[in-house]
C-alpha cells in the first residue's frame, strides 16, 4: 500500500493477507506456458505468484498510476500490460489472437462484476477456466438453485455455459482498506459445446430477460408478447409459475419455442455478446 491510496472510484480494495493469496493461487493452480489474464492486478499480490508459477502473465490494469508500479516491478517478459478498462476491452480479439484457452483471474471491483461476467460470455469457448474475488452476494446469485431468494438472471446465463463452484470464503480483514462487504472466490468451468442444448443466444437471453423483469409475475404475464399460454404449456412449464422456479432447462425449452435454434446455435452463444 505505501505510496499508493486506494481510489473509490476504482472500488480498490488491495488484497495482502498471505494466506488466502496462498490459497488462492493454489486454487487456481497455474502452470508453466499457460495463457492467463489477471484482471485488475492492483498492487500485485496475485500477480507475483501467478508469474512465479506460469513464468508470465498478461494484466489489465485501469488505474495509471498501478500500470506504472507494475511496469516498474515487472520486466516485460514476465508481464504483458494492458492498460485500460476490462469492460470495454475487445475480449473476443484478445482470445483470438493466441490459440492457447485462457485462464482468467482477478479481484473484480464490485460495481463491475456483473457486467464484467455477462461480457465474458462470448468468448467462453475459448476459455479454460475463470477464477475470481467477488462480492459474497454475487456469488450467492451465480450459485443459486431455482427456488430462492437469489436465484435469478444472472444465475440462470452462467450456469447455462458454465459449471459454477463457489471455492472459499475471503474476510473483509484480509484486504486494504477492508471493504464494507464480504468476500468469495468462484471457479468457472465453461461446459463443452457438445454439452449444450441447441438454443440461439439471443433467444435464450431474450427469454431469460423477459422472465426476471418482475420477479412476482408469473410467467403467462412476464413472457406476454413472446409466447401465449399455450405455447408455455407445450414446453412443460405451468404458466402460472415464476421465473425463479424454474430449472435452467425449463429456459431453455422456452426459448426453443420462442424460435427453432438456427444452423450454428452452439457457435452463436459463444460468440453472440447479449447476455
Amino acid at each position: 500500500m505505501k505510496g499508493h491510496r486506494a481510489r473509490r472510484r476504482f472500488s480498490q480494495n488491495f488484497l495482502h493477507d498471505a494466506h488466502y493469496i496462498e490459497r488462492i493461487v493454489a486454487a487456481i493452480a497455474p502452470q508453466p506456458g499457460e495463457r492467463i489474464v489477471e484482471i485488475g492486478p492492483g498492487l500485485g499480490a496475485l500477480t507475483e505468484p501467478l508469474i512465479a508459477r506460469a513464468a508470465a502473465i498478461t494484466a489489465v490494469e485501469i488505474d495509471r498510476d498501478l500500470a506504472a508500479r507494475l511496469r516498474d516491478r515487472f520486466p516485460a517478459g514476465q508481464l504483458v500490460l494492458v492498460e485500460g478498462d476490462a469492460l470495454a476491452l475487445d475480449w473476443p480479439a484478445l482470445a483470438a489472437a493466441d490459440l492457447r484457452p485462457l485462464r482468467i483471474v482477478g479481484n473484480l471491483p464490485y460495481h463491475i462484476s456483473t457486467p464484467l461476467l455477462f461480457a465474458l460470455l462470448p468468448i467462453a469457448a475459448q476459455v479454460r477456466d475463470q477464477h475470481f474475488m467477488l462480492q459474497k452476494e454475487v456469488v450467492d446469485r451465480m450459485v443459486a438453485a431455482p427456488g430462492g431468494r437469489d436465484y435469478g438472471r444472472l444465475s440462470v446465463m452462467l450456469q447455462f455455459r458454465y459449471r459454477v463452484t463457489r471455492l472459499l470464503a475471503v474476510p473483509a480483514g484480509a484486504f486494504s482498506p477492508a471493504p464494507q462487504v464480504s468476500s468469495a472466490i468462484v471457479r468457472l468451468v465453461p461446459r463443452p459445446m457438445a454439452e449444450l442444448p441447441a438454443v440461439g443466444a439471443d433467444r435464450f437471453a431474450q427469454v431469460v430477460t423477459a422472465a426476471f423483469g418482475k420477479r412476482r409475475k408469473t410467467l403467462r404475464n412476464a413472457l406476454a408478447g413472446l409466447l401465449d399460454e399455450a405455447a408455455i404449456r407445450a414446453c412443460g412449464v405451468d404458466p402460472g409459475a415464476r421465473a425463479e422456479t424454474l430449472p435452467v432447462a425449463a429456459f431453455v425449452a422456452l426459448a426453443q419455442r420462442l424460435s427453432a435454434a438456427p444452423a450454428g446455435a452452439l457457435e452463436t452463444f459463444a460468440t453472440d455478446e447479449h447476455g
